[in-house]
């Protein structure tokens, strides 16, 4: 595990993680020293929490909360995974709002509304805009403060660790292989053929381990993709929904204004500077 720390004060620390552990490595309990939310920016993992087993692909969340245990599992994970972590104080995590069932959720699937942050604070990370690290941990906070609670009633539960490893390892492979080709114009039955299975138990297989549907992982892949080019690139907003895999730019405009509380132009203003809508997300923060 490689481990580096790219920001830190009282509050907040921004730390960036790499794993290359493998199905040679032996798992062992760890426990969540702060509340966190570490974005899975690439690659995969196992989690084991609270009793249940989920399968981490990129874009989804790592929840931590002081003192509770978990276990990063890496049975058919070959190609490692990478992930961007934002830690805060006990205070700061209680300005934000909740009383702290959201940061009991273990873990959340990939989901439009965060994929698109994660990108923009990963743009941060990279030196893609002037943007304080600080800043944008704790929107992105924020921001996973806002979906979370909406989201406890439909939480992911996961499968039970019992859960075939072949089974696991058939969804995330096609999740890798979804989020390499987004860009393609996928449907359901070429996913399921790279998984050997019918598309009904496909289907059924990769919502259960993942989170989501191959259509939703598709589309949160798209999102992503198009997240990166606009805050690493000056192409036409045009240009980056075709590129991303969408077909029709008005439906690119209005699934990413969806996502991301803003159009693809104010988010391209923002990762190249414009603090107004990390500024518009604190200031939903302070009014609960």
């Amino acid at each position: 595990m490689a481990l580096q720390t790219l920001f830190r004060n009282d509050s907040v620390a921004v730390l960036d993680y790499r794993c290359t552990a493998g199905p040679q490595d032996r798992p062992y309990v760890e426990v969540h020293g702060s509340h966190s939310v570490s974005y899975v920016r690439k690659g995969s993992f196992g989690l084991r929490s609270r009793g249940r087993a989920h399968e981490l692909v990129a874009g989804a969340i790592l929840v931590g909360h002081p003192g509770d245990e978990f276990m990063c599992t890496h049975e058919h994970h070959l190609c490692g995974d990478e992930c961007l972590s934002f830690h805060l104080s006990p205070a700061l995590a209680e300005s934000l709002g909740d009383r702290g069932d959201s940061w009991r959720l273990g873990c959340l699937p990939p989901l439009p509304e965060l994929v698109v942050w994660g990108e923009l604070a990963q743009a941060a990370v990279a030196g893609d805009n002037d943007l304080g690290l600080d800043e944008v941990a704790l929107a992105f906070a924020a921001r996973f403060i806002d979906i979370a609670s909406g989201q406890r009633r439909e939480h992911w539960r996961g499968r039970p660790p019992q859960a075939k490893a072949r089974d696991r390892g058939r969804a995330v492979e096609a999740a890798l292989w979804l989020e390499e080709n987004c860009a393609e114009n996928i449907d359901l039955a070429q996913t399921a053929a790279t998984a050997e299975l019918s598309p009904f138990h496909f289907l059924r297989l990769f919502a259960d381990v993942t989170g989501v549907t191959p259509h939703q992982y598709l589309i949160r892949s798209r999102l992503r993709r198009a997240a990166r080019l606009l805050a690493a690139e000056e192409r036409a907003i045009t240009d980056v929904a075709f590129d991303a895999g969408f077909g029709d730019v008005s439906n690119f405009v209005r699934t990413f204004h969806r996502a991301a509380g803003a159009s693809p132009r104010r988010f391209r203003q923002a990762a190249r500077g414009d603090r107004k809508i990390l500024q518009e997300r604190l200031a939903v923060a302070a009014r609960r």
